[in-house]
């Protein structure tokens, strides 16, 4: 046999075993799955992620067996919308990974819609006295003061950043946030919701700090950054001023960067700060009455590097 030719037989025989060698492990089921009615035509689904011998891609939530959405694998909750008024339905969520391998169903939530209330235009009040402590590096507790409502409060909404990313029922007055990073600022928020999916207000901030990893070092992150607003002179906008504290770091910060809503704004070439320690900025906003903005900062770091980020409290326009 010439050598060419065995060499193409050899290679052949390699790639069809490769072939054979594929992945065929289906992720774990999901654990703890929960589903709260949120309002009369949509439900809150939570559920533990998934492990794979390789990796988790997304997720698949059922409804009465009928797959209704698809998440990526970073989601552990998602809503689904378009339900029916005092109606039934069991949830299940499946995981999946790359090579299309789909986990077993996971045990089923039940859940019952709550009545219609068609002429509810009224939300809630904004719930109240939020208060937070982290547990540990990587969690938080939450609880706050029940919302009024004229009809009733189905369900609340915890916010992170602006970004809803836990939902409790409505005769529940606290969560448990898992899955948080070590030595990291967040400042969470509440809203409450009723039957008619009316909105209330964002509760006061709290801003809750993880145990840092062991061996890490401090946090380089300012610290009690807060937020006050006022009408402009020419009433066309809103001047913030923000109050912070500067991270120790053994140097002096020749800088602080602003983010609006995630995105780099503007630099901040700090000024002396006050006899408590605290530094402050100015900056006017031209939105609409009612535009809101997350604000977090970071400091340049005597190295050049940038630090951690603040925690990020929201502010309005009024």
């Amino acid at each position: 046999m010439p050598l060419s030719l065995a060499l193409s037989l050899a290679f052949l025989l390699v790639a069809c075993g490769a072939g054979h060698e594929q992945d065929r492990q289906r992720p774990s089921v999901p654990g703890a799955v929960t589903a709260q009615a949120s309002s009369a035509t949509s439900a809150h689904v939570m559920w533990h992620p998934s492990t794979d011998n390789k990796a988790v891609t997304g997720y698949e939530i059922l409804r009465d067996g009928t797959t209704v959405k698809r998440v990526p694998a970073t989601l552990s909750m998602i809503d689904v919308d378009g339900l029916t008024a005092s109606t039934a339905y069991r949830f299940t969520v499946r995981a999946a990974d790359a090579a299309g391998n789909l986990s077993a169903p996971s045990a089923p939530a039940a859940v019952t819609t709550p009545a219609a209330t068609p002429d509810d235009k009224r939300p809630p009040t904004a719930p109240a006295h939020l208060a937070g402590r982290a547990d540990g590096t990587g969690a938080a507790d939450l609880s706050w003061g029940r919302a009024v409502d004229d009809v009733g409060v189905t369900a609340y909404d915890v916010y992170q950043e602006g970004v809803r990313i836990h939902s409790v029922g409505g005769a529940v007055t606290s969560a448990r946030l898992t899955g948080l990073r070590p030595g990291t600022v967040y400042t969470f928020t509440v809203r409450a919701r009723d039957a008619a999916d009316n909105a209330s207000q964002d509760s006061g901030a709290v801003d809750v700090t993880t145990a840092a990893a062991p061996g890490a070092p401090p946090s380089t992150a300012p610290a009690r950054l807060s937020a006050t607003t006022a009408r402009t002179a020419s009433g066309t906008g809103a001047d913030v001023t923000l109050h912070w504290a500067p991270p120790h770091t053994g140097g002096a910060i020749g800088a602080y960067q602003l983010f609006l809503d995630g995105r780099p704004t503007t630099t901040i070439v700090p000024g002396v700060p006050s006899a408590e320690g605290i530094t402050s900025y100015t900056f006017t906003l031209t939105d609409p009455p009612g535009t809101r903005y997350s604000v977090k900062l970071r400091a340049r770091l005597p190295d050049g590097t940038w630090g951690d980020f603040s925690a990020q409290p929201t502010v309005v326009v009024p």
